[in-house]
């Protein structure tokens, strides 16, 4: 049930708001002055706090910064029998959900309660989404290799230097990608991820910068494209190396000149964007073959990341598949599973031609078909079954 905390020294109004809160289902506290909301706060959290303004002891906007530091999420909705424009515009921009002015209106106290409860059920939420967003994305792994690619991130991350990644299918360059855009000042902005394999060469150059109404067939109202859809933020060009040289032009512009154009406009206009780009071919191969503009591969190069193989850092697989099971069980509702010495050296003698992205769908079979405790046995008999 949700709790609600009344901070109001008037015995006879704490009393009222209790009575008819209980019959709402509510569990209620209550205190005569902010010094004890403030201890029963640091011990309790509370759905919403209904807060007086003039109190003895400690002013009521003192109170509510006071409850933000301890709580920066609180919702605390504040009362007053002196209300005025002034005072509710003072106590909403200190930070509180609502301002209510006594005699109270019993109707518009109990859907004020509801609309602050909805704001706080969103706020866990958030966290929890944001919490399972950043496990996600977690770069797990001792190794030397990776290492020395997490130092790299935090010195190149707070930077606007532009990130050339390469490695193979499945190593985690997007994950990198991410740590970089997670770490850096643009964190609160948006990260937009483009798999450049994925979008047909006539259409990449419209996905990436946008077009007007009318500007071919099917362009049947005006689109953002990529560049200013992150603005602000970090545009990451999965696979670029699969591009088309008349769109790798036009990136090479963009990036020059921090300026585009959507596909049949008549007016550039400016962009703020950090590109991250990624790919699994040999760039220097591929500009030898005329198949990458060469003064593109100088432009996205700044910093060069190689994410290794699995198969070059076995020595995190037990930390890796580890990280995976618990995920998976934790994903699936069931007990953690856990893994035997032996199983580990198993999986450390597989050819890992799929990386990460093979490892973690393997242990996704193991947590289906194993009991609680995976062993060698295990491993040898699901890990590769069509092998003959």
């Amino acid at each position: 049930m949700a709790k609600i905390l009344i901070v109001d020294d008037e015995k006879s109004i704490r009393n009222t708001l209790r009575e008819i809160l209980e019959y709402e289902k509510f569990v209620i506290d209550d205190a005569p002055d902010g010094i004890e909301a403030l201890e029963l706060i640091q011990k309790n959290t509370y759905d919403v706090i209904l807060c007086d303004i003039k109190m003895p002891k400690m002013d009521g906007i003192e109170v509510l910064s006071k409850i933000l530091e301890i709580q920066p999420d609180a919702v605390v909705v504040m009362i007053s029998g002196h209300g005025n424009i002034e005072t509710a515009v003072e106590a909403i921009k200190k930070g509180a959900y609502d301002f209510i002015s006594k005699p109270l209106d019993l109707n518009r106290l109990l859907i004020t309660i509801r609309n602050a409860m909805d704001k706080s059920e969103l706020v866990t939420e958030t966290k929890v989404l944001k919490k399972k967003v950043s496990k996600t994305y977690d770069m797990v792994g001792e190794s030397q290799s990776i290492s020395e690619i997490k130092e790299m991130i935090e010195k190149v991350a707070p930077t606007n230097a532009r990130v050339l990644i390469t490695g193979d299918n499945g190593t985690g360059k997007e994950l990198v990608a991410r740590w970089l855009h997670e770490k850096s000042n643009r964190s609160s902005a948006p990260f937009v991820e483009v798999n450049c394999a994925a979008i047909p060469s006539e259409l990449i150059e419209s996905e990436l910068f946008g077009h007007e109404k009318g500007s071919f067939t099917s362009a049947i109202k005006q689109r953002k494209g990529n560049f200013e859809q992150a603005n602000g933020g970090t545009l990451f060009l999965d696979e670029i190396g699969d591009m088309s040289l008349s769109a790798q032009s036009k990136v090479l512009r963009a990036l020059q000149e921090n300026k585009i154009m959507r596909v049949g406009g008549e007016k550039e206009f400016s962009v703020d964007v950090r590109v991250i780009a990624a790919t699994n071919k040999d760039v220097p191969e591929e500009i030898a073959k005329g198949n990458f503009r060469e003064d593109l591969y100088h432009r996205l190069s700044v910093i060069l990341i190689k994410v290794p193989s699995l198969n070059e850092r076995k020595d995190d697989i037990p930390l890796l598949a580890s990280h995976f099971i618990g995920e998976i069980c934790e994903h699936q509702g069931k007990p953690l599973m856990t893994f035997t010495d032996k199983a580990f050296t198993e999986l450390q003698k597989i050819n890992w031609t799929g990386n990460i992205r093979e490892l973690r769908n393997v242990i996704e079979r193991l947590a289906i078909l194993c009991d609680k405790t995976i062993t060698d046995a295990d491993v040898i008999l699901y890990a590769k079954p069509l092998k003959k």
